[in-house]
């Protein structure tokens, strides 16, 4: 599959969001959301009522990561509202399967999202409930932090269920993603990769998404 970039708007200035995303327009393949509630995480970011101003503004598909308790409640809304994409984490959802076919239902691609400390494989079985594996490669939480070169073999492991399972999900990886980091990644076999410092704290964003697809692209 083709490499993927995803900037986080996690890491661009929130009192121009609309301007942000114009800012990777035409290079970004997904505008990542982090949303966060301040107790599956130690953070509050925005809810879904900013992603649905997000998405009247800009045509790039939005990817939203649901740091959040009780996504059964929430994610199919996010879906409903126009996020092409809905990522849930299996350490918060109690009923997956009901949630990711919901996300599915209403028109999206389901991701299902592992902690570092979680292991990939005991949900093997759900591979066919979902579009995207996301392998967190930072506890989530904050944006800037510095990636866990010990989630490279779990990467490796994950893209191997993938192949053995032999359908389309795609494997992303989400946490001080540059280009210090991102050719391992690709190397250990993800295909989409969230970027939020590596692209918004550079002068020219576009070209950071450009440069750091090249370097993906070299696996």
């Amino acid at each position: 599959m083709a490499v993927q970039i995803s900037p986080s708007i996690l890491s661009a200035d929130f009192a121009r969001l609309a301007d942000e995303a114009a800012r990777v327009e035409g290079v970004a393949d997904w505008l990542h959301v982090d949303v966060m509630d301040n107790h599956f995480v130690p953070n509050l970011t925005l809810g879904l009522p900013v992603v649905e101003a997000l998405l009247k503004t800009t045509s790039i598909p939005v990817d939203c990561h649901l740091m959040i308790e009780d996504p059964d409640r929430w994610a199919p809304g996010y879906a409903e509202a126009g996020a092409s994409s809905v990522t849930i984490h299996v350490e918060a959802a109690k009923a997956a399967v009901r949630t990711l076919r919901a996300i599915r239902a209403a028109g999206a691609r389901s991701g299902l999202a592992l902690n570092p400390a979680t292991p990939v494989d005991p949900y093997e079985d759900l591979l066919p409930e979902i579009d995207m594996l996301l392998v967190m490669t930072v506890e989530p939480g904050f944006g800037g932090q510095s990636f866990l070169d010990i989630m490279l073999p779990k990467i490796s492991r994950a893209r191997a269920l993938i192949d053995k399972f032999g359908g389309e999900v795609w494997l992303q990886v989400d946490g001080g993603v540059s280009a210090q980091t991102i050719e391992r990644c690709a190397e250990a076999g993800a295909d989409v990769f969230v970027a939020g410092n590596a692209v918004y704290g550079a002068d020219d964003p576009a070209q950071a998404i450009r440069d750091l697809r090249a370097l993906a692209e070299k696996d």
